[in-house]
């Protein structure tokens, strides 16, 4: 029997949640609503779910409290479409960075939000890692390096701890995933985030550069993160994978 993905939409608007879940069920999907942190938490220790829509503004957690939580816990992998009143891209951006795999403006069209649905999913299960780095409590090695995929840390040769934003944890993870293969930035889109805008197109070279500076790579003339001319960037370094210690 097919897996039918189960769907949780966590927005205190009555309205809104019911329409959106009624729905998901019409185009084939399990889904039920939550109006708040709390019965999302109870929802998800009671059921398998396989992506939360989460509305940013909400009383009490927040959409973007919620997210951090989400991405700090247990469902860490678990995959996030965030939903915002504000057309700014502040509220885009934080919750990018905190680790949402897409956003989606009210009010918005049923079919493009089922449509983003289906995009992440998709992202989700058919990315193409060369590694199955995946379990929790392994460390990702590369040079005087180590990437915690357990609790999304960075740590020197010293084991001194650097800290990583969402998005710089999801775009090294992705070079650690492809070591020694050229990726464009394109397909770092992609595998980070997602396309949602030019911002976010735009920004990639922006968080190459971020990323080079937590591993001291010189953007001149980089040891690890190197970039091919008219082709992207490639993860020069190999990579192994080590039992974490406790």
């Amino acid at each position: 029997m097919d897996h039918i993905d189960t769907i949780l939409v966590v927005d205190d608007d009555r309205d809104i949640r019911e329409l959106v879940v009624d729905y998901l069920i019409k185009s084939g999907y399990r889904a039920t609503g939550a109006a708040n942190g709390k019965e999302m938490r109870a929802s998800l220790d009671k059921q398998h779910v396989d992506l939360v829509v989460l509305d940013v503004m909400m009383p009490g957690d927040d959409g973007l409290t919620l997210c951090r939580q989400l991405r700090s816990g247990e469902y860490k992998d678990l995959p996030i479409l965030m939903l915002t009143a504000r057309s700014d891209d502040t509220d885009r951006i934080i919750g990018l960075e905190m680790g949402a795999d897409d956003y989606l403006v009210k009010p918005f069209v049923a079919r493009e939000l089922l449509a983003r649905i289906k995009a992440i999913l998709r992202r989700f299960r058919t990315l193409p890692p060369n590694l199955q780095v995946s379990e929790a409590g392994r460390l990702l090695a590369f040079g005087d390096w180590k990437l915690d995929t357990s609790t999304r840390q960075l740590l020197d040769r010293d084991g001194t701890l650097v800290a990583l934003s969402g998005a710089e944890y999801r775009l090294l993870r992705v070079f650690l995933d492809h070591p020694q293969r050229v990726l464009t930035r394109d397909q770092l889109l992609n595998l980070t985030q997602g396309r949602d805008a030019e911002l976010f197109e735009r920004s990639i070279d922006l968080l190459i550069s971020r990323v080079r500076q937590r591993l001291n790579d010189d953007a001149r003339t980089p040891a690890y993160i190197k970039t091919v001319r008219s082709e992207g960037y490639v993860l020069s370094m190999p990579v192994t994978i080590k039992e974490r210690r406790e």
